[in-house]
């Protein structure tokens, strides 16, 4: 795969491809989005919004979960805010979201399937990871997105005059919704 990948990109950069992409690194519409790695998303969310490149920081991860308060989707916020000019985030799960009900006791079962030795995995519980809720999926869409919504307005970095949202949009057909609506 990286043969093609690095074939097309090369073709790409001689056509002059990236021209219609340049950009400022300032989200022009001052909003950040975190949300899931789902490759359906991938071009669905950017003209579901009607943002292009430019508009906004997208922060994506399995589940669009903030798992740890200081980890690197706060860090991501928190330069967005300081450096860039985030004034609003938008937290979006999805339906059909392939986090939801995640068993870490499987995924773990399946690490060791692949070669991963079990003294590996003991060490990191021994260093306080907690795979549960580290691996761990959720049940409930809208508990999730508004557990994401209230970490982020209770974190004691970001300014209280951050607008924060939460929303769920459609996987097929890209319909939004507000959370607090549902």
């Amino acid at each position: 795969m990286i043969d093609e990948i690095l074939q097309y990109n090369k073709a790409f950069v001689e056509d002059k491809g990236y021209e219609k992409y340049i950009t400022s690194k300032y989200p022009s519409k001052k909003v950040a989005i975190i949300t899931c790695m789902d490759t359906r998303l991938t071009e669905l969310l950017p003209c579901a919004l009607g943002i292009k490149n430019g508009d906004a920081q997208i922060i994506k991860n399995a589940g669009g979960i903030i798992s740890h308060p200081f980890g690197s989707v706060i860090r991501s916020l928190l330069i967005g805010i300081y450096e860039l000019n985030i004034q609003e985030i938008l937290v979006i799960g999805h339906t059909d979201c392939g986090a939801m009900c995640t068993d870490s006791e499987k995924i773990i079962e399946k690490m060791k399937y692949q070669g991963i030795k079990q003294n590996s995995i003991d060490m990191i519980k021994y260093y306080g990871i907690d795979f549960d809720s580290w691996l761990s999926g959720f049940k409930d869409l809208s508990v999730s997105i508004n557990k994401t919504v209230d970490l982020i307005r209770k974190h004691p970095l970001i300014p209280e005059e951050i607008k924060i949202y939460g929303l769920i949009i459609d996987s097929v057909t890209g319909e939004l919704k507000r959370v607090d609506d549902l």
